[in-house]
C-alpha cells in the first residue's frame, strides 16, 4: 500500500499542470517558477513531478534527489530475476518503494522519474508510478509534471487527467513551429487536457513576436504569454542555483506569480465572455 506523506490537504480538489516543450527553450526553469509561485501564493502542499530523465528540476528546486524510478526498476528487475518477489509482492514492492524516492522539502515534494539504467521495457515502471501519483494526489491541491522534450510521458497516461498543459517555446520561428507540432501531436495522442497555456520564453522585449500572435486561433489556447530574456536567470541556469533564491522584483517571475494568481479563474472559467475577459485582464497587465 501506498501511504502518502503526512500533509494537512486530505482529499480535496486536486489539479494537475504538465509542463512540456523542445529541450533547451527552458521547459524546466518555467516550471521551476511556476511551482516557486504555488508556494509563494500559499497553494501549498505541491508534488513535483521530475518526468524527464535529462532535466535538473531538483536543481532548480534546490533540493538533492538520490533515488529515482529508474534506479528502483532495475533494483526490481534485478530482484525478479533471482525469483525474490513475484506478482503482488512485485507490484507491493515497487509503490512502497516509489513513494520512498520522494524528496521532502518545505511545503513541497519531488519525485523524478531518472532514466532506466538496463535493457528492457519502462512499461511496468509508469505503470506503477502512475499508480503511485493517483494515491499520493489526494495529498497536493497541485501536481506540476516536468515532462519530456514532447509528449511521450502524457502519452503513457502517466496522470489521468491534465487540467493545464503549458507548451514551452522559444521566440524563434522553429520553436513556433515546434509548438505547432506539439498541439496536433496531443491531439493524435488523445491526450486528455482541459486547459493550455503557451509561455514564449526569452522573448526580446517581452512582447508576442508576430510569428507566434497566430497561435492562439490555431491552438486555442487560453494564454500566451510571453516571458522576457532575464539576465538574472540566464545566470541561475549557468550556476545551477535554485529559483528561490531569485530576487522579488525579478520581471519573469512576476508575470509568472500574475499568472499563478488567476489559477482559480482559469480552471473555473469555460471558454466563455468570463475567460476572454480574463485574458484581456491578462494581457493589460503585462503589456501583451
Amino acid at each position: 500500500m501506498v501511504q502518502a506523506k503526512a500533509r494537512t490537504y486530505l482529499n480535496k480538489m486536486s489539479y494537475t499542470i504538465a509542463v512540456t516543450g523542445k529541450g533547451g527553450v527552458g521547459k524546466t526553469t518555467v516550471t521551476g517558477l511556476i511551482i516557486n509561485r504555488l508556494l509563494a501564493n500559499g497553494r501549498t502542499p505541491v508534488l513535483a513531478v521530475d518526468a524527464d530523465a535529462n532535466s535538473c528540476l531538483h536543481s532548480v528546486l534546490g533540493v538533492t534527489v538520490e533515488n529515482s524510478v529508474g534506479k528502483i526498476r532495475e533494483e526490481a528487475r534485478e530482484e525478479a530475476s533471482k525469483g525474490k518477489v513475484t506478482g503482488i509482492a512485485k507490484q507491493q514492492m515497487l509503490e512502497m518503494k516509489i513513494a520512498e524516492c520522494l524528496v521532502e522539502a518545505k511545503d513541497f515534494d519531488l519525485i523524478a522519474m531518472g532514466r532506466p539504467e538496463g535493457p528492457g521495457c519502462y512499461c511496468y515502471a509508469n505503470n506503477v508510478l502512475r499508480d503511485v501519483i493517483r494515491k499520493l494526489s489526494s495529498s497536493y491541491p497541485y501536481v506540476v509534471i516536468d515532462n519530456e522534450a514532447g509528449l511521450e510521458n502524457l502519452s503513457r497516461r502517466i496522470v489521468q487527467k491534465v487540467d493545464l498543459l503549458v507548451m514551452v517555446a522559444d521566440p524563434s520561428k522553429n520553436g513556433i513551429e515546434t509548438i505547432r507540432r506539439l498541439h496536433k501531436l496531443a491531439f493524435e495522442m488523445k491526450i486528455d487536457f482541459k486547459k493550455l497555456c503557451i509561455f514564449i520564453n526569452r522573448t526580446r522585449d517581452g512582447k508576442i513576436p508576430e510569428e507566434a500572435k497566430y497561435l492562439k486561433n490555431e491552438t486555442e489556447a487560453d494564454f500566451i504569454i510571453p516571458l522576457p530574456d532575464n539576465k538574472e536567470i540566464a545566470s541561475f541556469s549557468e550556476k545551477g542555483t535554485s529559483l528561490f533564491e531569485l530576487s522579488v522584483e525579478n520581471e519573469v517571475s512576476k508575470i509568472v506569480d500574475e499568472f499563478v494568481g488567476q489559477l482559480d479563474c482559469i480552471f473555473g472559467c469555460a471558454k466563455s465572455a468570463k475567460a476572454t475577459a480574463l485574458q484581456e485582464k491578462m494581457a493589460a497587465k503585462l503589456h501583451i
